[in-house]
């Protein structure tokens, strides 16, 4: 990772940030022989990609086809039309098509282009039956990879071994020591061997492919403002490193690709009122790409949606508040609202929409929330039990219901009248008043999700703070179906393109699938790479009628 000593330089393509959207956008790139340069905020690469469990949502791809499951892009795209908010199509659905067309292009490509390779997962689109959803064949996970070098990929205390696959086949969630003891021999190899696995493969995998095709890459590298030559055209950025600050001239434009802005309190809490529980991303999340983008002019959108849910505390070390984790899948938990009522299905996939519901002044309507269960669901998930150890306080506990009102400051009766409500249903095991025993399709092969319905009886009584976890804000410059960025009256941005969650991402809060984020922002990375290149040769065409 060098730099030239001057505090000016080139190149053809500047990529702001080195998560999956941006390595993307500069493997294809450099791939179609510009020169790329990608500028990390932070000393570690890979962004909150490298952290994820490495689930990725690609419909129509090659792997479904070799077995046999068919799918195609106008099916796909009929389900991301059935599972939008309403609205949403009349602003999105050109990005829809895009996507659905280049979704499966991309996967190829990766796979041509790098040592990475991809597996089918036997996951099913969770908002089954909808139209074009499929039982199988979307959902993707990269294979174990040993990276060419060792790079500063961002840490996790998640356990980097398991495969996405592997995960779904065991239970370390209930059963740690067991799923350890069932892969032990393979995990013990893997070590030995340095393979990487989840997001951390993919970005290593990606790495990897970026460099030999000639991306160079700088860290701590903090990108403060774009360079304009007119109101509608980007011919740069400046950056601060090592105490200098340095001017890019990128001859064909400027990919932003920098995440969310969840780290920014300011925009987090005009966006998102009310309370909330962890981060669970890099804190280096702070929207730049955002603020830079609306600098010069860019019209911005979706600052609303996110990916959110249930969480628990990061140990204190952690450049995040907290980890993203399915705990509330337990057949004894429930949650409720302010005032002690269940408010939500708690097996619905996408569970943040709930949690951040608003009222018609944007305050949300619910928070804060808390899981309630009883004893018997420290029995049953040791993890959740070491975590309420190494975290005094986090839960909290009471001989009665009527104790845990009083230590939540919940409307007298409230909670004891939720849970006797709750375990009357639970003799008939239906659930008249969110459906939740029907709620099964979307986790038939998930080993964490128990299912079913359990009474609350067992004293103590327990409950969990629950007021959304940010994995990701998923708002930002809105872009037409190239990726290129749309200025407020509406005309693109000349060399000015954003991908990923640091766009006005056209999926949000409510996703198709567990990957559709990963899928998705590797998707418009790709996209924005072929637009620079077809930038790149309409450039060169007209030096040559200059020339001429």
């Amino acid at each position: 990772m060098s730099m030239q000593d001057s505090a000016h330089r080139q190149c053809d393509v500047l990529v702001i940030g080195s998560g999956s959207a941006a390595l993307s956008a500069a493997l294809r790139a450099a791939v179609g022989g510009l020169q790329v340069l990608v500028l990390e905020k932070s000393a570690f690469l890979g962004g909150t990609s490298a952290i994820s469990g490495g689930a990725t949502w690609i419909p129509a791809n090659h792997h479904a086809h070799q077995q046999g499951l068919a799918d195609s892009c106008d099916e796909a795209l009929a389900y991301l039309r059935a599972a939008a908010p309403e609205g949403w199509q009349a602003s999105e659905d050109l990005l829809w098509q895009r996507m659905s067309e280049q979704a499966a292009v991309m996967l190829r490509f990766i796979e041509q282009h790098s040592a990475l390779r991809f597996a089918l997962t036997a996951e099913s689109d969770p908002l089954w039956p909808l139209p074009g959803a499929k039982q199988q064949g979307r959902m993707l996970a990269p294979l174990p990879l040993k990276p060419y070098r060792r790079w500063p990929l961002r840490v996790t205390p998640l356990p980097r071994l398991f495969t996405y696959h592997e995960l779904l086949a065991c239970d370390l969630w209930h059963q740690p020591v067991r799923s350890w003891l069932r892969f032990l021999p393979r995990l013990v190899m893997r070590q030995i061997r340095g393979e990487l696995t989840k997001g951390a493969a993919l970005i290593a995998g990606l790495l990897d492919a970026c460099e030999r095709a000639g991306c160079e890459f700088v860290t701590e590298a903090a990108v403060e403002t774009l360079v304009v030559q007119h109101q509608h055209q980007v011919k740069g950025a400046r950056y601060r490193h090592q105490g200098r600050e340095i001017e890019v001239q990128a001859q064909q434009g400027v990919v932003i690709a920098s995440g969310g802005f969840e780290w920014d309190n300011t925009r987090r809490a005009q966006h998102f009122p009310g309370p909330h529980d962890f981060i669970a991303s890099p804190k280096e999340n702070t929207g730049d790409g955002q603020r830079m983008a609306q600098a010069v002019g860019a019209q911005l959108a979706h600052m609303d949606q996110a990916n959110m849910g249930g969480g628990i505390p990061a140990a204190q070390n952690m450049s995040w508040s907290g980890l993203s984790i399915y705990f509330h899948y337990e057949p004894n938990a429930i949650l409720v609202n302010r005032t002690g009522r269940r408010f939500t299905n708690e097996f619905a996939f996408n569970l943040g929409e709930a949690l951040d519901a608003r009222d018609e002044r944007g305050e949300t309507q619910h928070l804060p929330a808390w899981l309630i269960s009883d004893a018997r669901l420290l029995k049953q998930a040791p993890l959740l039990r070491y975590y309420c150890w190494r975290t005094p306080g986090w839960v909290r506990q009471g001989k009665t219901l009527a104790d845990l009102e009083q230590q939540l400051t919940l409307p007298s009766g409230s909670l004891q009248h939720s849970v006797k409500r709750y375990n009357a249903q639970c003799a008939t095991g239906v659930d008249s008043d969110f459906a939740r025993h029907l709620s099964r399709a979307h986790a038939k092969t998930d080993r964490r999700f128990k299912g079913g319905m359990q009474v609350i009886e067992s004293a103590p009584f327990i409950a969990i703070p629950f007021n959304r976890t940010f994995l990701t804000t998923k708002g930002g410059p809105r872009t037409d179906a190239s990726g290129n960025v749309l200025h407020r009256d509406g005309q693109p941005i000349a060399g000015l393109y954003c991908a990923g969650v640091a766009m006005a991402n056209p999926i949000g809060t409510r996703a198709v699938s567990a990957g559709t984020t990963l899928g998705p922002n590797l998707t418009w990375g790709f996209i924005c790479g072929s637009s620079l290149l077809m930038r790149a040769q309409e450039n060169a065409r007209e030096e040559v009628r200059c020339r001429a």
